[in-house]
């Protein structure tokens, strides 16, 4: 029996060896087989090739492979695992998303023409005009970078049918660095965004830099009436260095078209290749910079015009688009004062989302506000989403709200200034009739770090809230004796619609009444009590996690909870109840990582879990706890739970005793 058992092994090996050079040779000389040799495969050994593809071949493939019912889903997520690391959690149900994500990590890579290790070991099969085609074809976002200056080049030149593509699917441009506007070469970087931001259908804009008048322009005709006087100014000398240029050129029959090659015979050569076109020379940039001749202009209609070929955007007025959003990375003082000043004439934006280098002053919120009231008192007015970080301290959220009563999603972060004398506003005070006026908030993100937070506050804006569907709060401190079970009472007396709770970083463990209060009548969907301290002044941890599960199975539209940072430990198999009795949860995602469950009590938890089992296959989040410490009974753990539940781990270290106090505290 030994022998025979031992030969079959081998024979297994033999198998699988063979089985991996074929597959090696099928990804090799794919272009030779052809799809159809690919197809005509039986299903199982087809799928067990996908992993062994490339990028662009599963791409290829995957149209005809849907037609025969075979998702590649694990091929784009054996990509990923290759890209992040095997330890990664890849949260992607389907092969669309997977695929989405894969070409939106590597498309900015290989552009650039950056690297990762994953990139060097594919170099032959990402630096390709195909995957870059394949890539645009999915992603949404094109990030812009000024420092190499090449690529963006050839979008002007040998990749214009890739512009044209990025122009058709690209909805969000971002800009990484600063836009000298007062250089030639700056110009390439200028057409690249007026194709995709006027011509294309891109509305949302990230700017990652503090850059004032780099700012001015992107801003300038797209939305706000705002003229910035400095930008005025230096378009106009352009403009005006442009013609100078253009009327000493005319007697040689030369046109005004800086930074570009404009001969006769190239002309006459577009007309016969119209995607080859001619491009900003660098070497006469450079020679002509350091003469100090450099003539350009900053003139879009000028310059699209100069560069549009036969394939691109029409002859005559170059439209003008419309930023909806705009997220503002680094914004500082001198990005905020013009920010401010395009603000009450800013029709179009929906979406506002502006992060400080550090915290704003007060004199910035204030100012900001004054803008946005401007804005708010406009019937044209279309903000709806607010986001700041990071405001000074909390009552300047009251500001923000008086100041654009009619927002339905507000995101604010705040931030204790530790040193200095704090400013207190003197601005116009909202009637008290108002300040209890209701509230159109749907949306509602609190992030706080301060040494104590007002609560009433925040109840006060709650209370006027009752259309509110989603609340996050993370990180309130109350003075020494105080609760936060008031925070837990008025949810449950005035935010009937909510939909969506987490409470993060927040000290419950005194609220167990008000949390059972809420769940009796609530219609939520998600919820997520993380790093909450619940069980830790339970006096019957497990009685009481009891309670917590009975009325969380009275929730039936529940599907998403996570109990994550709670020190659930050996308490975790009572969660197993969650799906036991006539009546079982709806959840179909648990999470409980960095709990500090170990493997003998996941083990147990397994076999709880088998004896209630979840009605829908169950996605539970593991991570962050310390299976190594038995990776065999962790192992055993989690082959027992893979026939119901989609666990998702990754490793951890022992030996990080630091990690372990944290999660153990």
């Amino acid at each position: 029996m030994r022998n025979t058992a031992h030969k079959a092994d081998k024979r297994n090996q033999k198998e699988i060896c063979l089985k991996e050079i074929c597959f090696k040779a099928v990804r090799k000389d794919f272009a030779a087989l052809g799809i159809e040799a690919v197809i005509d495969l039986p299903t199982p050994l087809i799928k067990d090739l996908l992993p062994h593809l490339t990028v662009c071949q599963l791409d290829e493939l995957q149209p005809a492979l849907n037609q025969r019912g075979i998702s590649t889903h694990s091929g784009w997520v054996g990509i990923l695992q290759d890209i992040c690391g095997p330890n990664h959690v890849i949260g992607f149900d389907t092969e669309e998303e997977a695929k989405v994500e894969v070409m939106r990590m590597l498309f900015t890579v290989v552009f650039y023409g950056f690297t990762n290790n994953f990139v060097k070991r594919n170099i032959t099969n990402l630096n390709t005009p195909s995957f870059l085609w394949a890539a645009a074809k999915c992603i949404k976002h094109f990030l812009l970078t000024t420092s190499i200056h090449e690529p963006l080049q050839s979008l002007t030149a040998e990749q214009r049918p890739l512009l044209n593509l990025l122009e058709k699917r690209i909805r969000s441009v971002g800009v990484s660095q600063s836009i000298d506007l007062s250089k030639r070469k700056t110009q390439t970087a200028l057409y690249v965004l007026h194709r995709l931001l006027d011509h294309g259908v891109a509305k949302e804009l990230v700017v990652h830099v503090q850059c004032p008048i780099m700012l001015a322009w992107l801003l300038h005709g797209r939305g706000s009436q705002y003229v910035n006087p400095e930008l005025k100014n230096l378009m106009q000398s352009k403009k005006a260095s442009c013609i100078t240029q253009a009327a000493s050129a005319s007697a040689d029959g030369a046109s005004c078209s800086p930074g570009l090659e404009t001969r006769a015979s190239e002309d006459q050569d577009d007309e016969v290749t119209p995607c080859k076109r001619s491009k900003l020379d660098s070497v006469s940039v450079e020679e002509e910079e350091e003469s100090g001749k450099a003539n350009f202009t900053l003139d879009l209609q000028v310059l699209c015009q100069t560069l549009s070929p036969c394939d691109g955007p029409s002859a005559g007025a170059c439209p003008w688009g419309q930023i909806d959003c705009l997220e503002i990375r680094q914004c500082g003082s001198d990005s905020l004062r013009v920010l401010n000043s395009a603000l009450p004439t800013f029709f179009c934006l929906r979406s506002l989302t502006l992060h400080s280098i550090s915290i704003f002053r007060d004199l910035d919120v204030l100012g900001l506000a004054r803008a946005l009231k401007q804005l708010s008192e406009s019937s044209r007015s279309s903000l709806t989403d607010l986001s700041i970080s990071v405001l000074p301290y909390t009552k300047l959220m009251e500001v923000l709200l008086d100041a654009c009563p009619n927002v339905t999603s507000l995101h604010v972060e705040v931030q204790t200034v530790m040193w200095g004398s704090r400013f207190s506003p003197h601005h116009p005070r909202t009637a008290a009739s108002d300040m209890s006026a209701e509230l159109p908030l749907e949306k509602l993100t609190v992030k706080v770090a301060e040494l104590q937070t007002d609560l009433h506050f925040v109840t006060s804006v709650l209370r006027r809230s009752p259309h509110l569907t989603s609340l996050h709060v993370a990180g309130m401190r109350l003075p020494t004796g105080s609760s936060q079970s008031q925070l837990l009472t008025t949810l449950s007396e005035s935010n009937h619609f909510l939909r969506s709770l987490n409470l993060e970083d927040l000290k419950l463990s005194d609220c167990l009444p008000e949390i059972l209060n809420l769940l009796r009548d609530c219609k939520l969907e998600v919820l997520r009590f993380n790093d909450c301290r619940l069980l830790e002044k339970w006096s019957d941890k497990e009685e009481s996690l009891q309670q917590l599960v009975a009325a969380l199975k009275t929730v039936p539209s529940l599907h998403t909870l996570s109990l994550a940072q709670n020190r659930l430990a050996k308490n975790v198999c009572v969660l197993a109840e969650l799906f036991s009795g006539s009546s079982p949860s709806s959840v179909k995602r648990l999470d409980i990582s960095s709990n500090f469950i170990q493997p003998a009590e996941l083990l147990e938890f397994a076999k709880r879990l088998r004896t209630h089992c979840p009605p829908h296959r169950l996605t539970l989040d593991l991570r962050k706890n310390p299976g190594d410490r038995d990776s065999d009974t962790w192992n055993t753990a989690l082959k027992g739970l893979r026939p119901f539940c989609v666990p998702l781990v990754e490793g951890w270290k022992s030996t990080d005793s630091m990690a372990d106090h944290i999660s153990n505290m």
